[in-house]
């Protein structure tokens, strides 16, 4: 297995993995904290960095029909949350090319970084 590489969105105030730490973004990327997943308040950001993506799948959400993939951690490849690559609903399209991550799955970080 080669060298794991990870990437590091900047910022003091940044959201991790809760499993293994990784950094996954970071404050500024924070878009709403008005979303619900499978295990309860999610937050939705506009990007993200060390995750991988799952299979495009179509499923139906409260705010309607949509395309989705799940979205796992790099480093430890545990489900934190999903991005939306298509919204059926035209008033739901600005969510597309965003990620919602689940506060269940990431924990929060203060870095020692200045912005």
């Amino acid at each position: 297995m080669g060298k794991l590489f990870l990437e590091h969105p900047g910022g003091r105030r940044l959201y991790a993995c809760a499993s293994c730490t990784t950094v996954l973004t970071n404050k500024r990327s924070l878009v709403s904290t008005s979303f619900h997943g499978m295990s309860g308040t999610a937050y939705l950001f506009n990007s993200v960095v060390n995750v991988l993506r799952g299979e495009s799948r179509t499923t139906d959400m409260r705010t309607g029909r949509h395309i989705v993939r799940d979205v796992y951690c790099k480093r430890c490849q545990k489900y934190v949350g999903w991005t939306y690559e298509y919204a059926m609903s035209a008033d739901q399209r600005y969510k597309e090319g965003m990620y919602v991550l689940e506060c269940f799955y990431i924990m929060q970080l203060q870095s020692a970084v200045k912005d």
